[in-house]
């Protein structure tokens, strides 16, 4: 029996195989949770995130959700608790960080789109989570995927560090509210994990900052990391683990670091 064993949880944005949503959910199959895979598209390789997570013993639904369109995410709190009985640990992970121009070029559309699937998706996760927890009252753990650019601001990503902000702000506004229903409300800030879309990033930093390679641009990123690495989803997905546990219930409103000390450099 794992130590989520009876528990469900929902991650948002995780059917990317290899990406951060499926490593966490790893974590909670390997300690016996009930796990909900949800991406924009019920798709083939949703599946195959589902077929891998059942491979490790895990009861596994898959669910399409928009995370942008408030009615969607209140479906699919609503059929995750029809389904397994209870909705436990809600993850907000769906995000978009690979519109990456200068400033002055970002138009409304690209703002739009970011701000409505980091933030405002975090939101009505937060909120469907939240009103399930309620009325089973038997609280919950709710987590938002952040960043270090929820902290610090880099170029060429004025809408996504915006957005990263802004959730901090949305986990310690939530956890004031929620903390008399037994739920908590935290955020992860990992620094740079090269997932399919961190691939991205490399490619288009590398460039930019004028290193010849991108595994020059990851070499000097391991170089200034006090741990001597960049980020692995493992180490997001074993904090998020930390929180959702009992251990972790008088911990709520907070933004941990999992980024190796980098952001001390």
């Amino acid at each position: 029996m794992g130590r989520f064993s009876g528990k469900t949880i929902v991650v948002t944005g995780s059917g990317k195989q290899k990406g951060l949503g499926q490593a966490i959910l790893q974590r909670f199959a390997d300690d016996g949770a009930n796990c909900v895979v949800s991406d924009v598209a019920a798709d083939d390789e949703a599946h195959a995130v589902a077929d891998e997570l059942r491979g490790r013993g895990a009861p596994v639904e898959v669910f399409p959700c928009d995370v942008s369109r408030s009615e969607q995410v209140c479906a699919l709190a609503e059929l995750v608790a029809a389904k397994f009985g209870s909705l436990d640990i809600w993850v907000n992970n769906a995000g978009i960080g690979f519109m990456m121009k200068p400033l002055l070029d970002v138009d409304p559309h690209d703002w739009d789109k970011v701000i409505a699937v980091n933030l405002s998706g975090a939101f009505y996760g937060t909120q469907a989570a939240a009103r399930a927890m309620v009325a089973q009252g038997r609280g919950g753990r709710i987590i938002n995927i952040a960043s270090q650019a929820a902290k610090s601001a880099f170029p060429h990503l004025p809408a996504y560090v915006s957005s990263k902000h802004g959730m901090v702000g949305l986990t310690r506004a939530s956890a004031v509210e929620l903390g008399a229903h037994g739920i908590t409300v935290n955020a992860v800030c990992p620094n740079h994990v090269t997932t399919g879309l961190g691939a991205q990033q490399n490619d288009y930093f590398s460039k930019l900052l004028g290193f010849d390679s991108v595994d020059a641009y990851l070499a000097n990123m391991a170089a200034r990391n006090p741990m001597g690495r960049p980020g692995l989803s493992s180490d997001t997905a074993a904090a998020c683990a930390w929180l959702a546990s009992d251990e972790a219930f008088y911990v709520t409103g907070e933004a941990l670091n999992v980024s190796g000390g980098e952001e001390m450099h």
